[in-house]
Protein backbone atom coordinates (compact mmCIF):
# COMPACT_ATOMS: atom_id res chain seq x y z
CA UNK A 1 0.00 0.00 0.00
CA UNK A 2 1.44 3.70 -0.99
CA UNK A 3 1.83 6.23 0.97
CA UNK A 4 0.96 9.78 -0.40
CA UNK A 5 2.64 12.91 1.82
CA UNK A 6 -0.07 16.30 1.92
CA UNK A 7 1.21 19.17 2.69
CA UNK A 8 -0.12 21.12 5.65
CA UNK A 9 -2.48 23.74 5.03
CA UNK A 10 0.33 26.61 6.08
CA UNK A 11 2.97 25.13 4.06
CA UNK A 12 0.56 25.26 0.94
CA UNK A 13 -0.02 29.10 1.61
CA UNK A 14 3.71 29.22 2.01
CA UNK A 15 3.89 27.64 -1.80
CA UNK A 16 1.34 29.83 -3.24
CA UNK A 17 2.68 33.29 -2.13
CA UNK A 18 5.93 32.03 -3.19
CA UNK A 19 4.71 31.20 -6.70
CA UNK A 20 2.73 34.47 -7.08
CA UNK A 21 5.76 36.64 -5.96
CA UNK A 22 7.83 34.63 -8.56
CA UNK A 23 5.57 35.78 -11.38
CA UNK A 24 4.64 39.45 -10.16
CA UNK A 25 7.75 41.00 -11.96
CA UNK A 26 7.03 39.01 -15.35
CA UNK A 27 3.51 40.40 -15.18
CA UNK A 28 4.83 43.98 -14.36
CA UNK A 29 7.15 43.26 -17.33
CA UNK A 30 3.79 41.80 -19.40
CA UNK A 31 2.05 45.19 -19.12
CA UNK A 32 1.39 47.28 -21.97
CA UNK A 33 2.43 51.05 -21.80
CA UNK A 34 -1.02 51.86 -22.30
CA UNK A 35 -2.02 50.18 -19.24
CA UNK A 36 1.42 50.89 -17.12
CA UNK A 37 -0.13 54.15 -18.00
CA UNK A 38 -3.17 53.62 -15.96
CA UNK A 39 -1.91 52.20 -13.12
CA UNK A 40 -2.26 55.42 -10.83
CA UNK A 41 -0.23 55.73 -7.11
CA UNK A 42 -2.84 55.61 -4.17
CA UNK A 43 -3.43 59.22 -3.19
CA UNK A 44 -2.41 60.28 0.06
CA UNK A 45 -5.55 60.83 2.40
CA UNK A 46 -5.03 63.55 5.48
CA UNK A 47 -5.94 61.90 8.79
CA UNK A 48 -9.22 63.49 10.46
CA UNK A 49 -9.92 65.60 13.76
CA UNK A 50 -12.26 63.38 15.84
CA UNK A 51 -14.94 66.07 14.39
CA UNK A 52 -14.17 65.05 10.67
CA UNK A 53 -12.03 68.07 10.00
CA UNK A 54 -8.73 67.40 8.19
CA UNK A 55 -6.19 67.27 11.28
CA UNK A 56 -3.35 69.91 11.12
CA UNK A 57 -2.04 69.63 14.55
CA UNK A 58 1.35 69.68 15.83
CA UNK A 59 4.04 71.60 15.49
CA UNK A 60 5.81 72.68 12.41
CA UNK A 61 8.54 75.04 11.03
CA UNK A 62 8.78 76.99 7.73
CA UNK A 63 12.50 77.38 8.11
CA UNK A 64 14.25 77.68 4.78
CA UNK A 65 16.96 79.19 3.03
CA UNK A 66 14.98 79.90 -0.15
CA UNK A 67 14.24 83.64 -0.33
CA UNK A 68 11.04 85.51 -0.86
CA UNK A 69 12.07 87.26 -3.96
CA UNK A 70 14.30 85.33 -6.64
CA UNK A 71 17.81 86.99 -6.33
CA UNK A 72 19.24 88.49 -9.41
CA UNK A 73 21.89 85.59 -10.30
CA UNK A 74 18.69 83.47 -11.38
CA UNK A 75 16.60 86.10 -13.07
CA UNK A 76 13.82 83.99 -15.08
CA UNK A 77 14.28 81.02 -13.34
CA UNK A 78 12.16 79.36 -11.38
CA UNK A 79 13.38 76.29 -10.73
CA UNK A 80 17.29 75.54 -9.87
CA UNK A 81 19.82 72.66 -10.88
CA UNK A 82 20.78 70.25 -8.41
CA UNK A 83 24.14 71.82 -8.06
CA UNK A 84 22.99 75.55 -8.24
CA UNK A 85 20.15 74.50 -5.10
CA UNK A 86 23.15 73.22 -3.50
CA UNK A 87 25.67 75.66 -4.03
CA UNK A 88 23.22 78.57 -3.38
CA UNK A 89 22.56 76.69 0.27
CA UNK A 90 25.84 76.63 1.17
CA UNK A 91 26.90 80.12 1.42
CA UNK A 92 23.63 80.89 2.87
CA UNK A 93 24.85 78.66 5.48
CA UNK A 94 28.18 80.45 5.24
CA UNK A 95 29.15 83.18 8.57
CA UNK A 96 28.71 86.36 6.65
CA UNK A 97 32.59 87.52 7.52
CA UNK A 98 34.86 87.22 10.49
CA UNK A 99 33.69 88.27 14.05
CA UNK A 100 34.14 86.88 17.26
CA UNK A 101 33.98 83.04 18.28
CA UNK A 102 30.34 82.30 17.02
CA UNK A 103 28.96 85.78 16.23
CA UNK A 104 28.69 87.08 12.69
CA UNK A 105 30.21 90.10 12.13
CA UNK A 106 27.54 93.07 12.30
CA UNK A 107 25.29 90.88 14.05
CA UNK A 108 24.28 91.16 17.71
CA UNK A 109 23.02 87.05 17.58
CA UNK A 110 25.44 84.43 17.88
CA UNK A 111 25.12 82.05 15.06
CA UNK A 112 24.39 79.18 16.99
CA UNK A 113 20.87 80.32 17.52
CA UNK A 114 20.21 81.05 13.38
CA UNK A 115 18.30 78.39 11.65
CA UNK A 116 18.53 78.03 8.73
CA UNK A 117 16.31 75.38 7.17
CA UNK A 118 16.62 74.27 3.98
CA UNK A 119 16.30 75.40 -0.36
CA UNK A 120 12.67 73.61 -0.66
CA UNK A 121 12.47 70.21 -2.05
CA UNK A 122 11.65 71.21 -5.69
CA UNK A 123 14.32 74.02 -5.61
CA UNK A 124 12.47 76.99 -6.72
CA UNK A 125 14.68 79.76 -6.59
CA UNK A 126 12.26 82.28 -4.58
CA UNK A 127 9.15 81.63 -2.54
CA UNK A 128 7.13 84.29 -4.23
CA UNK A 129 5.44 82.24 -7.58
CA UNK A 130 3.16 84.83 -8.99
CA UNK A 131 4.78 87.11 -11.01
CA UNK A 132 6.48 84.95 -12.56
CA UNK A 133 9.78 86.95 -12.01
CA UNK A 134 9.65 85.95 -8.34
CA UNK A 135 9.16 89.69 -7.17
CA UNK A 136 6.90 91.92 -4.81
CA UNK A 137 5.14 93.75 -7.80
CA UNK A 138 6.30 97.84 -7.37
CA UNK A 139 4.32 99.79 -5.08
CA UNK A 140 1.49 102.06 -6.44
CA UNK A 141 2.35 106.29 -6.97
CA UNK A 142 0.28 106.80 -3.79
CA UNK A 143 2.65 104.24 -1.61
CA UNK A 144 5.39 105.35 -2.37
CA UNK A 145 4.19 108.87 -1.58
CA UNK A 146 3.14 107.60 1.65
CA UNK A 147 6.68 106.13 2.16
CA UNK A 148 8.22 108.98 1.19
CA UNK A 149 6.61 111.63 3.52
CA UNK A 150 7.34 109.59 6.59
CA UNK A 151 10.92 109.27 5.27
CA UNK A 152 12.34 112.84 6.99
CA UNK A 153 10.69 112.33 10.29
CA UNK A 154 11.89 108.62 10.72
CA UNK A 155 15.62 110.25 9.67
CA UNK A 156 15.49 113.41 12.23
CA UNK A 157 13.42 111.63 15.09
CA UNK A 158 14.52 108.22 14.55
CA UNK A 159 14.73 107.46 18.24
CA UNK A 160 12.98 110.16 20.24
CA UNK A 161 10.55 107.84 21.91
CA UNK A 162 10.05 103.63 21.55
CA UNK A 163 6.80 104.39 19.23
CA UNK A 164 10.04 105.59 16.52
CA UNK A 165 11.40 102.59 16.32
CA UNK A 166 10.57 99.38 14.18
CA UNK A 167 7.29 97.07 15.32
CA UNK A 168 10.51 94.02 16.07
CA UNK A 169 12.31 96.27 18.08
CA UNK A 170 9.34 96.90 20.00
CA UNK A 171 8.54 92.99 20.48
CA UNK A 172 4.89 93.95 18.84
CA UNK A 173 4.92 91.91 15.39
CA UNK A 174 7.52 90.33 14.01
CA UNK A 175 7.19 88.93 10.21
CA UNK A 176 6.82 85.50 11.47
CA UNK A 177 3.53 85.87 12.89
CA UNK A 178 2.31 87.48 10.26
CA UNK A 179 0.19 87.09 8.90
CA UNK A 180 1.44 86.62 6.33
CA UNK A 181 3.62 84.03 8.28
CA UNK A 182 7.48 84.88 6.68
CA UNK A 183 10.54 82.64 8.38
CA UNK A 184 13.12 84.61 9.91
CA UNK A 185 16.46 84.48 11.63
CA UNK A 186 14.81 82.12 14.14
CA UNK A 187 12.39 81.27 16.30
CA UNK A 188 10.19 79.77 12.94
CA UNK A 189 8.37 76.83 14.76
CA UNK A 190 4.60 77.26 15.29
CA UNK A 191 1.72 74.56 16.82
CA UNK A 192 -1.59 74.23 15.24
CA UNK A 193 -4.27 73.20 17.67
CA UNK A 194 -8.13 72.62 16.12
CA UNK A 195 -11.60 72.81 18.21
CA UNK A 196 -14.99 71.85 15.65
CA UNK A 197 -15.32 75.87 16.31
CA UNK A 198 -11.77 77.39 16.53
CA UNK A 199 -7.90 76.81 14.68
CA UNK A 200 -5.17 78.68 16.61
CA UNK A 201 -2.32 78.69 15.37
CA UNK A 202 0.48 79.41 18.13
CA UNK A 203 3.64 81.51 16.95
CA UNK A 204 6.84 80.94 18.88
CA UNK A 205 8.44 84.78 18.35
CA UNK A 206 7.05 86.52 20.66
CA UNK A 207 4.27 84.27 21.36
CA UNK A 208 1.49 85.54 19.32
CA UNK A 209 -1.30 83.42 19.21
CA UNK A 210 -3.88 83.58 16.30
CA UNK A 211 -7.06 82.58 17.06
CA UNK A 212 -9.30 81.68 13.94
CA UNK A 213 -13.11 81.42 14.00
CA UNK A 214 -14.79 79.14 11.79
CA UNK A 215 -18.45 79.89 12.15
CA UNK A 216 -18.90 82.36 9.12
CA UNK A 217 -18.83 85.01 11.20
CA UNK A 218 -18.16 88.56 9.45
CA UNK A 219 -15.26 90.58 9.79
CA UNK A 220 -15.58 93.23 12.12
CA UNK A 221 -16.06 96.88 10.95
CA UNK A 222 -13.70 99.20 9.88
CA UNK A 223 -13.04 100.76 13.10
CA UNK A 224 -11.03 98.39 14.66
CA UNK A 225 -7.51 97.15 13.44
CA UNK A 226 -5.35 95.14 14.89
CA UNK A 227 -1.66 94.08 14.48
CA UNK A 228 -2.30 90.38 12.79
CA UNK A 229 -5.65 91.60 11.51
CA UNK A 230 -9.01 89.96 11.65
CA UNK A 231 -8.77 86.38 10.39
CA UNK A 232 -12.11 84.23 9.69
CA UNK A 233 -11.64 80.64 8.27
CA UNK A 234 -13.28 77.90 6.67
CA UNK A 235 -12.71 74.60 5.30
CA UNK A 236 -12.36 73.38 1.39
CA UNK A 237 -11.87 70.22 0.96
CA UNK A 238 -8.05 69.16 2.71
CA UNK A 239 -7.79 72.77 2.90
CA UNK A 240 -8.21 75.40 5.55
CA UNK A 241 -8.64 78.71 4.16
CA UNK A 242 -8.56 81.78 6.39
CA UNK A 243 -9.55 84.90 4.97
CA UNK A 244 -8.25 88.12 7.18
CA UNK A 245 -8.52 91.92 7.15
CA UNK A 246 -8.80 95.10 9.01
CA UNK A 247 -4.83 95.58 9.31
CA UNK A 248 -3.53 98.61 10.78
CA UNK A 249 -1.76 101.00 8.85
CA UNK A 250 1.07 100.66 11.05
CA UNK A 251 1.86 96.85 10.33
CA UNK A 252 2.75 97.92 6.81
CA UNK A 253 3.83 94.63 5.56
CA UNK A 254 6.06 95.05 2.40
CA UNK A 255 4.60 98.45 1.86
CA UNK A 256 0.57 97.75 2.26
CA UNK A 257 -1.72 99.92 4.21
CA UNK A 258 -4.71 99.53 6.32
CA UNK A 259 -6.38 97.84 2.73
CA UNK A 260 -4.26 94.69 2.86
CA UNK A 261 -6.40 91.79 2.32
CA UNK A 262 -4.57 88.41 2.98
CA UNK A 263 -5.81 84.80 1.90
CA UNK A 264 -4.02 81.86 3.25
CA UNK A 265 -4.58 78.16 2.40
CA UNK A 266 -2.86 75.87 4.93
CA UNK A 267 -2.85 71.89 2.71
CA UNK A 268 -1.54 69.35 5.07
CA UNK A 269 0.16 67.17 1.72
CA UNK A 270 1.69 64.21 3.31
CA UNK A 271 2.37 63.10 7.26
CA UNK A 272 5.54 65.43 7.73
CA UNK A 273 4.24 68.31 5.02
CA UNK A 274 1.87 71.03 5.05
CA UNK A 275 1.86 73.30 2.11
CA UNK A 276 1.59 76.93 3.31
CA UNK A 277 0.11 79.26 0.58
CA UNK A 278 -1.09 83.32 0.58
CA UNK A 279 -2.19 85.59 -2.00
CA UNK A 280 -1.42 89.54 -0.80
CA UNK A 281 -3.84 91.74 -2.37
CA UNK A 282 -3.83 95.66 -1.61
CA UNK A 283 -4.65 97.71 -4.28
CA UNK A 284 -3.88 100.70 -2.99
CA UNK A 285 -0.48 99.74 -1.91
CA UNK A 286 0.75 97.03 -4.51
CA UNK A 287 0.27 97.45 -8.56
CA UNK A 288 -1.28 93.51 -8.59
CA UNK A 289 -1.83 90.63 -6.18
CA UNK A 290 0.80 88.36 -5.57
CA UNK A 291 1.46 85.43 -4.13
CA UNK A 292 3.69 82.68 -2.53
CA UNK A 293 4.33 79.25 -1.39
CA UNK A 294 6.05 77.54 1.26
CA UNK A 295 6.47 74.10 2.71
CA UNK A 296 5.64 73.73 6.81
CA UNK A 297 7.18 70.69 7.83
CA UNK A 298 6.78 68.52 11.27
CA UNK A 299 9.03 69.25 13.79
CA UNK A 300 9.45 68.51 17.56
CA UNK A 301 7.85 70.23 20.45
CA UNK A 302 7.25 71.77 22.75
CA UNK A 303 7.17 75.75 21.91
CA UNK A 304 9.22 77.25 24.77
CA UNK A 305 7.80 80.62 25.61
CA UNK A 306 10.11 83.99 23.88
CA UNK A 307 10.40 86.49 26.26
CA UNK A 308 10.41 89.20 24.00
CA UNK A 309 9.81 92.16 26.07
CA UNK A 310 11.39 90.99 29.37
CA UNK A 311 14.97 90.42 27.47
CA UNK A 312 14.74 93.64 25.10
CA UNK A 313 17.67 95.55 26.56
CA UNK A 314 18.66 96.53 22.88
CA UNK A 315 15.52 98.59 22.95
CA UNK A 316 16.62 100.49 26.19
CA UNK A 317 20.40 100.86 25.01
CA UNK A 318 19.40 102.41 21.64
CA UNK A 319 16.86 104.89 23.80
CA UNK A 320 19.66 105.66 26.34
CA UNK A 321 22.22 106.02 23.36
CA UNK A 322 20.11 108.38 21.49
CA UNK A 323 19.79 110.31 24.56
CA UNK A 324 23.96 110.08 24.81
CA UNK A 325 24.27 111.75 21.37
CA UNK A 326 21.58 114.47 22.06
CA UNK A 327 23.88 115.64 25.14
CA UNK A 328 27.16 115.45 23.12
CA UNK A 329 25.48 117.67 20.57
CA UNK A 330 24.13 120.31 22.80
CA UNK A 331 27.66 120.51 24.73
CA UNK A 332 29.23 120.78 21.57
CA UNK A 333 26.67 124.01 20.15
CA UNK A 334 27.29 125.63 24.34
CA UNK A 335 31.13 125.44 23.47
CA UNK A 336 31.11 127.56 20.69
Amino acid sequence: MSHRCFPSAAALAAMVVVAFLSQAPVAAQALSPSAKAKVVTPKWTPPRTPDGQPDLQGFWTNATTTPLERPSQFAGKQTLTEREAAEFQERALRPAGEGPPGLQAGSSIDAFWFERGDVVADRRSSLIVDPPDGKVPPLTPAARERIAAREPDRRLHPADGPQDRSLPERCLLWPSAGPPMLPTGYNNNYQIVETPAYVVILVEMIHDARIIPLDGRPHPGPGIRQWLGNSRGHWEGNTLVVDTTNFTANTAFRGADENLHLIERFTRTDPDTIRYEFTVDDPTAFTRPWSAEIPMRKTNGPIYEYACNEGNYALADILAGARAEEKRAASKQGSR
